[in-house]
């Protein structure tokens, strides 16, 4: 049923975020992780800070244009092209999925983990100022989602690797003791439907993807007709 493709990973990605904070963010906000465990959380979270990814996007885009500008032969211009609007693609899902995620946490205003013994997991504080009541959603696992989603989508062909690294690394979250389960369930949906709908967007200025019949954003392949017999 590829109409309801959409409202299937909604559906979803809805269920995952409640189901999570009914089952087990408060088993997680009344224990400590291993410390082996909390020590991998460490070394792999600083993956979600989303500063080096959004330097890397525009090093992407400004490399393309580079390349567009001084390549001479019709193909290496078209690759060059292609890899900065990549560039674009990925500093846009980034940053504003970045910005929403910091906006809603400051408005929702749950209490981390740390509070756990002192509010629960039903302790919300809009606007408070204080980072500690900054939980939900989790903005490393917005930018891990959105980063892995833009991925999946331009190469879909690796999209379960993808799905399995973005899983890991925002989990990361947890491990340290920063978010609760939920809070990152909603950062990774949050990302991926924001780099879902920036993919639909540039589909339709006609940039990296094109829509399916359905509505769904699918990757251009670079040059589509190349290896086909008896391409003109």
């Amino acid at each position: 049923m590829p109409p309801l493709r959409w409202q299937a990973c909604l559906f979803i990605a809805l269920n995952a975020v409640v189901l999570s904070m009914l089952l087990f963010d408060a088993p997680v906000g009344a224990s400590e992780a291993p410390a082996p465990v909390k020590h991998l959380g460490e070394m792999l979270t600083g993956f979600g800070d989303s500063a080096w990814l959004i330097y890397t996007s525009i090093l992407l885009f400004f490399q393309g244009r580079a390349g567009y500008k001084l390549l001479k032969t019709a193909r290496s211009k078209a690759q060059a092209l292609y890899v900065s609007w990549i560039g674009a693609y990925l500093f846009v899902t980034v940053v504003f999925s970045g910005l929403l995620a910091n906006l809603l946490k400051r408005a929702i205003g749950r209490a981390r983990p740390e509070h756990f013994h002192d509010y629960g997991i039903f302790s919300f504080t809009p606007f408070s100022g204080h980072a500690s009541f900054e939980s939900f959603p989790s903005g490393h696992s917005t930018t891990v989602g959105a980063f892995f989603a833009a991925f999946a989508l331009l190469f879909p062909r690796y999209r379960v690797a993808f799905i399995a690294c973005a899983i890991w690394l925002a989990m990361t979250r947890v491990m340290v003791g920063a978010h609760y389960p939920s809070d990152v369930m909603a950062g990774l949906a949050l990302g991926a439907w924001f780099s879902l709908l920036t993919a639909i967007v540039f589909a339709r200025c006609g940039l990296l993807f094109k829509l399916a019949p359905d509505g769904w954003p699918l990757s251009k392949q670079l040059f589509p007709d190349i290896k086909k017999p008896g391409a003109l």
